[in-house]
């Protein structure tokens, strides 16, 4: 319980943005907080008093810039040409604290000496978690006993902050571990596909990318390939001809076109029958007039990704440019947390007060005052998520002094709140049907009873639609009745709010970071913009897919990104182990990564069209690009063994891939004419997996009964296959390498055995 730690006299408070740590250190201490410099200038300290734990304490309260720590490979690995890049999903990694983060770190470790408590009130996502976590280790590594509190908040209002510091728990291990997943995997097959991609294509395409980072990333891929594959569709679409029958009827100053109940047909001649018929006899009868409410809903409450799609399409702002205001206009208190999946609003949240703050407004100040008249007060249409951690996005402060595009944001997050609490526009439609020989068509019209949200919220827009009085059973003759044609129109280029839909809808990424990854293909080159801001394909991001795709794995479709993305989401819950997860997913990837390293070429030929002809190499160059591939792990060191040439003649050796550090090798006798990997794997040879490799021997070098070429295995379960090569086999946790070949024990000459010796 918390009132059980009578010692603790003074806390340490960590935001996550110095603008979080100023407006919660303004509450705190009723604007009365003491401001001091910490070892970074860009990190305020706040010292005040306080009621916590039922003790009045000593707060001091500061601030970190994001992510205190990063993720690396160690030193050895670093390098572009240190390594296989294949090595990278196995090589080790370690948090290191970025030179920007120094004086931060340094400041939380000199200030956590002095304290009993650490709270940590940093963001409430799992990125805010994480961060969380490092701040606890950086504390914990100077001061281990320091007792440790998460403040869970969604809002910098004083209601929330008191209700916080009311509340505090332990930190959710589940959700940094969630973060520290997603970061691993992200650093290993990012830098082994981006690191493969670019020594390659550069030295392949030498004009065109002589300079050009080629980055891959496994949400970045997947956003790219919805791009492709909208492009690909328009240049697959042949447009179809289609005939319809339009009978327009003039009434006066109103003039109403009736559509066709059949709507189109694609053939000329059935459509030309029918259009005949109806003029043998063209007398409109009114089958039925009917009449009905019609409403148009107001907006669901706002969420992450509804915020980041409504503001590219209604106010033509970026997702990237959207989410840094709100996320500047929650650190400043004006709305609550932008980062939710939530459309619901809590029962819990009372909404009348916020309705009552936005009266003050000269722009929408009565309408929230009709919100607060209407019959049973704010009135939410409710959503049907909810990410259980935060409300939906509403204002919780009223400003008139927000400019710019800030002031843009804050005010369509204003609107659609408002709106959203208020009530449908109602409407009366009227629909009225007509006969002419025997062919039905249909005419609408509509008359707006009350906008209600509408008088709020301009992004919507519903008209008036005038239509003449009409009786059932009586009849006209139109002013003129048509056949016209039309053709089929392709699908449009995505435009961002597209791009984020389909990225939502097949879960890559998240709502925190959808924009992000397109930033990311925008930077890199891989899609432009058109004038009227549709995502369209440069060359080398469809040559990219293309030759991906031709390789037959997927990877700019979204399912292996998606099925990650779900596991991070059980890793969260507590329903999966993170290390089994990260296990799981490094060994998926890094099949597909040694898969797509076998068939590079068909990357060269699909970036060919688009980039000019490939650069031609000698058989001996072309090898030296190929990555050579895993036959079997290391007994010593547990790292891939592959196999290389000999540096003198043409023989082969398998070789552990930690040379220098580790000399393991199977050097394979002079007899040995050709060795190469085949894709079978031995079903016993451990640790898993072992693959078998083709042999070619010297006519005259193996016993008479035995092929000159077979597939064998080297593992250690092949009796004879260890004999004819000299070896002393490899086997996990023991036993020792074989040795370059010696001379034989019977005529005392090189490059054969005992077993194939000539003179046995």
């Amino acid at each position: 319980e918390i009132h059980l730690f009578p010692q603790i006299k003074r806390v340490l408070c960590v935001a996550e943005k110095n603008d979080a740590a100023k407006g919660i250190s303004h509450i705190m201490s009723n604007g009365g907080a003491r401001r001091r410099e910490g070892l970074s200038k860009f990190n305020k300290i706040y010292e005040y008093e306080y009621n916590l734990f039922g003790q009045n304490v000593t707060v001091t309260m500061t601030s970190v810039s994001g992510h205190l720590l990063g993720l690396q490979f160690k030193a050895q690995f670093q390098k572009w040409h240190s390594c296989n890049p294949v090595l990278l999903f196995d090589a080790e990694v370690e948090k290191y604290c970025p030179d920007t983060m120094v004086q931060i770190k340094r400041t939380l470790e000199k200030e956590a000496r002095q304290c009993q408590a650490l709270v940590i009130w940093t963001d409430c996502d799992r990125e805010g978690e994480n961060i969380g976590f490092e701040i606890i280790d950086v504390c914990k590594a100077v001061k281990p006993n320091i007792q440790v509190f998460r403040a869970k908040f969604s809002e910098i209002t004083p209601n929330s902050i008191r209700r916080a510091c009311e509340t505090l728990m332990e930190p959710d291990v589940n959700i940094s571990d969630a973060v520290d997943v997603r970061q691993e995997l992200d650093l290993r097959i990012g830098a082994s596909f981006t690191r493969f991609q670019t020594l390659r294509l550069q030295k392949i395409f030498p004009e065109s990318l002589a300079n050009q980072l080629i980055s891959y990333g496994s949400c970045q891929f997947p956003t790219l390939g919805f791009v492709v594959e909208r492009f690909k569709a328009i240049q697959a679409f042949i447009p179809e001809t289609f005939y319809k029958i339009k009978v327009l009827h003039e009434v006066e100053e109103d003039a109403v076109e009736f559509s066709w109940k059949r709507n189109r047909l694609f053939n000329h001649t059935a459509c030309l029958v029918l259009y005949q018929i109806c003029m043998e006899d063209p007398i409109a009868t009114v089958t039925s007039v009917t009449s009905k409410p019609k409403s148009k809903w107001r907006p669901l409450p706002l969420d992450t990704v509804e915020l980041e799609k409504l503001a590219s399409r209604k106010l033509r702002i970026s997702a990237k440019e959207t989410m840094k205001i709100a996320e500047k206009l929650y650190t400043q208190g004006f709305i609550s947390y932008p980062r939710t999946e939530t459309n619901i609003f809590p029962a819990s949240l009372s909404l009348g007060p916020l309705v009552e703050q936005q009266t003050q407004s000269t722009d929408w100040g009565t309408f929230a005052q009709r919100v607060l008249d209407q019959p049973g007060g704010p009135n939410p249409r409710q959503g049907k998520n909810s990410d259980q951690a935060h409300p939906p996005i509403h204002p919780t402060k009223y400003t008139d002094t927000l400019q710019g595009n800030e002031g843009r944001v804050y005010e369509f997050i204003v609107r659609h709140f408002l709106a959203c609490v208020s009530q449908d526009a109602l409407g009366q439609e009227t629909i009225v049907d007509i006969d002419i020989a025997q062919e039905k068509f249909s005419a609408s019209g509509l008359m707006i009873i009350a906008r209600n949200y509408l008088d709020v919220y301009p992004y919507d827009r519903w008209s008036t639609k005038v239509i003449p009085v009409y009786e059932q059973g009586s009849q006209f003759q139109p002013s003129a009745i048509e056949m016209v044609d039309g053709q089929t129109s392709p699908p449009q280029l995505l435009t961002e709010a597209d791009l984020i839909s389909l990225m939502e809808k097949h879960g890559i990424g998240t709502d925190a970071t959808h924009a992000e990854h397109i930033e990311t293909i925008k930077s890199r080159m891989y899609v432009g913009l058109t004038a009227d801001q549709r995502f369209l394909p440069g060359e080398l991001g469809m040559g990219l897919v293309e030759g991906y795709n031709s390789m037959g794995y997927e990877m700019s479709k979204p399912n292996l990104r998606a099925e990650l993305e779900a596991d991070l989401k059980l890793v969260s819950e507590g329903r999966k182990d993170k290390h089994s997860v990260l296990l799981h997913h490094i060994q998926k990837y890094k099949i597909v990564f040694i898969e797509s390293v076998r068939k590079a070429k068909k990357l060269d030929e699909a970036l060919s069209p688009y980039l000019g002809a490939a650069q031609e190499f000698t058989e001996a160059e072309q090898q030296d690009m190929e990555i050579p591939l895993p036959i079997r792990k290391c007994p010593h060191c547990s790292r891939d063994m592959v196999l290389k040439k000999k540096k003198e003649g043409n023989g082969m050796y398998l070789s552990c891939l930690g040379f220098p550090t580790c000399k393991t090798a199977v050097w394979f006798p002079d007899t040995v004419l050709e060795v190469s990997r085949d894709d079978s794997i031995c079903p016993t040879c451990q640790p898993h997996p072992v693959h078998m490799l083709k042999f070619k021997f010297r006519r005259g070098s193996l016993p008479p009964m035995m092929p000159l070429e077979f597939v064998g295995c080297i593992g250690g379960c092949d009796e004879t296959l260890r004999e004819v090569l000299d070896l002393k086999y490899l086997r996990a946790g023991g036993g020792s390498a074989a040795k370059k070949p010696r001379t034989c024990g019977i005529c005392h000459m090189p490059g054969h055995t005992r077993v194939t010796c000539p003179q046995r």
